[in-house]
């Protein structure tokens, strides 16, 4: 138990919360680790949700195929992240997105409804849970604005410069969480493009990359 709070209680659901609470709250939220391997399925489309998942180690994708089977990458998930409370939230039953794991992977759940449901054993720091629980979902709203942003870019280049300044933060040299496959995925751009305009954007000195490495030149 020591080591799964460890590996999460920096994510913001357990803000406030130290492991003596956490392990009183274990129990009375139906708490439950579960193991994935490498590109094992977590959550598939269409699966039941009413929990909420917090990655204790290793990584996932979560994408979206439509009708063509045609995949967007939507986010990559590591430790602590979060996933299933937007869901759960707005009363979604079944998940509208598949989550993949990219690499061994072990997943904490939580019963999204009791949660919500006061605490039958008068758990004291279940208030705070709940509205720890409001701010993340709040977090995911301003983190879904930023995608859409992100997407309303008009050209590849554009998209590519919004990308690039989200993923360096203040520094000029950073990686990316994907290949180039899942990078135009995520980019809903054409792989062939993005590729060209990614080698135009180096030629003109403006960055440089190596596989998912990237560095920016430009001011």
């Amino acid at each position: 138990m020591k080591r799964i709070y460890e590996a999460i209680h920096r994510n913001h659901l357990l803000e406030g919360i130290d492991f003596g609470d956490f392990e009183q709250m274990h129990g009375c939220l139906s708490a439950r680790l579960h193991r994935y391997a490498k590109d094992e399925v977590i959550l598939m489309t269409g699966s039941k949700i009413d929990f909420v998942g917090l990655i204790v180690s290793g990584s996932a994708k979560v994408f979206k195929e439509d009708r063509g089977g045609n995949s967007t990458i939507l986010a990559e998930l590591s430790r602590p992240d979060t996933f299933g409370e937007v869901f759960a939230c707005a009363g979604i039953t079944q998940s509208p997105v598949t989550i993949l794991a990219t690499e061994d992977t072990e997943v904490f759940y939580i019963n999204f409804r009791k949660i919500l449901l006061t605490c039958t054993s008068a758990c004291p720091h279940h208030s705070r849970l709940v509205e720890n629980m409001l701010k993340l979902v709040a977090q995911k709203n301003l983190a879904l604005n930023q995608k859409i942003e992100l997407l309303s870019k008009r050209t590849t280049r554009e998209k590519l410069l919004h990308f690039f300044e989200i993923q360096r933060g203040t520094q000029r040299e950073f990686s990316v969480p994907f290949n180039r496959e899942e990078m135009a995925r995520y980019l809903c751009v054409d792989r062939s493009a993005m590729s060209s305009e990614l080698c135009k954007m180096r030629d003109e000195g403006l960055i440089r990359f190596q596989k998912n490495t990237f560095e920016i030149l430009y001011s």
